[in-house]
């Protein structure tokens, strides 16, 4: 027991130092550990999850408003969109076969891993620079900026496309509804990729809007059984370390190496997302 208790504490550390870096909350690293290496049952490994992302969200956005580093603005207005994709995904689930979202999904991520490389390769533009606010950004005031303490400069950003990020969010509430799945990879592509936002600042800002999304469905968690305390707690324990960790490197750490570390992650979950679709992974 005591054992079990210190492998979740370090599952924990890991799982929320990473999640609060990427702004991916963890899920992916925490499921398949309890569930396969663990061999916990997966309504509980889910369950765990759930409270995963809660406690990286709330350990990360704390350091991360202090840092000034996230968008309230455009977390808020996002949010929308993801609720009620969620909503959506929640209501069609004994109607609709997720199947061909879970492919569809996977291809979507297959294609922005080949854009992170281009990114990496210096084939496409990733600095903000020269991005023009769209007229819904304007009006909805969604421009910010940060502080790299890796410069030590003040960097404003400008938000573009942002009828197409509120898109993505609202299939990444869809996908996390129906599919169960976090959608935390969705929402950093939907600011880093579409919307044009710097990476840090996207990270950030998937890092409050994961909690939110998390918390709502929590609950239905907590009142089937899924959420066991033994298993949660120390694994809360260890992400909220974690988180304060994750924060920390988010400023030392350049935007390439974020890059380079959230690739091979966007393509594992990618093909996994495509072989559960063809029935291959369960």
């Amino acid at each position: 027991m005591v054992e079990t208790t210190f492998i979740l504490l370090l599952v924990g550390i890991f799982a929320g130092s990473l999640g609060a870096l990427l702004g991916i909350g963890g899920g992916m690293i925490i499921i398949p550990i309890l569930s396969v290496m663990l061999g916990l049952p997966m309504r509980y490994a889910i369950g765990a999850s759930v409270i995963a992302v809660i406690a990286t969200s709330s350990g990360a956005t704390i350091a991360y408003l202090k840092d000034d580093l996230l968008n309230l603005r455009v977390a808020m207005f996002l949010e929308i969109a993801t609720t009620i994709g969620a909503i959506t995904g929640a209501i069609l689930t004994g109607v609709m076969d997720g199947k061909w979202l879970e492919v569809l999904f996977g291809i979507f991520l297959i294609y922005s891993t080949y854009n992170m490389i281009q990114k990496l390769r210096g084939k496409v533009k990733v600095d903000a620079t020269g991005v023009q606010d769209d007229p819904l950004a304007r009006k909805l005031k969604l421009q910010g900026s940060y502080y790299d303490q890796l410069d030590m400069q003040e960097h404003s950003y400008q938000v573009t496309h942002v009828p197409g990020g509120f898109a993505m969010m609202y299939g990444a509430g869809l996908a996390s509804g129906l599919l169960g799945i976090g959608s935390g990879v969705f929402k950093v592509i939907a600011m880093d990729t579409i919307m044009k936002m710097p990476l840090k600042p996207s990270s950030a800002t998937s890092n409050l809007m994961m909690g939110v999304t998390a918390a709502a469905s929590a609950t239905v968690y907590f009142f089937n059984g899924s959420i066991q305390p033994h298993i949660a707690g120390p694994l809360a324990i260890g992400i909220l370390i974690g988180a304060a960790i994750g924060t920390r490197l988010m400023q030392k750490i350049r935007p390439r190496l974020l890059r380079m570390i959230f690739v091979p992650i966007l393509f594992i979950m990618g093909v996994q997302m495509i072989l559960k679709g063809f029935g291959v992974m369960h």
